[in-house]
């Protein structure tokens, strides 16, 4: 099997930001809700998710980055374990290097399963 691949700018939105639905086009919940919950679940057996950030992406804000990644755990679709065996990020942008540590931190600050996901907006 081979392992999976999410762009951010080029399967989701090239300007990404906000946290909710209500914020606009781009935000991370639904970033989390349309394409990364759903690519994870179509994983198979030890397949990854491989996720650029950098690819026609100028920044990523620390809203969007809360709600995509760590509202994963915190709405209970994976823990913080599982998250790190099945996601990789990948960037080639060095200065892409600092977003990808805020993911794995606001990620393991994450509480699992502490928070019932309500949606920001009808439309999910």
């Amino acid at each position: 099997m081979t392992d999976k691949e999410l762009n951010i700018g080029k399967d989701f939105n090239r300007d990404p930001g906000g946290r909710f639905y209500t914020d606009g086009a781009g935000s991370g919940e639904e970033f989390r809700e349309k394409h990364l919950k759903p690519a994870i679940e179509a994983l198979e057996g030890d397949q990854t998710l491989t996720v650029i950030l950098d690819d026609d992406v100028e920044m990523l804000g620390s809203s969007f980055l809360v709600e995509g990644f760590a509202g994963l755990v915190r709405y209970g679709y994976c823990t913080r374990e599982e998250f790190q065996e099945k996601i990789v990020l990948k960037w080639s942008d060095p200065d892409f290097e600092f977003f990808a540590r805020r993911i794995k931190e606001y990620v393991q600050r994450a509480d699992f399963d502490s928070a019932e996901y309500i949606p920001s907006n009808s439309k999910s």
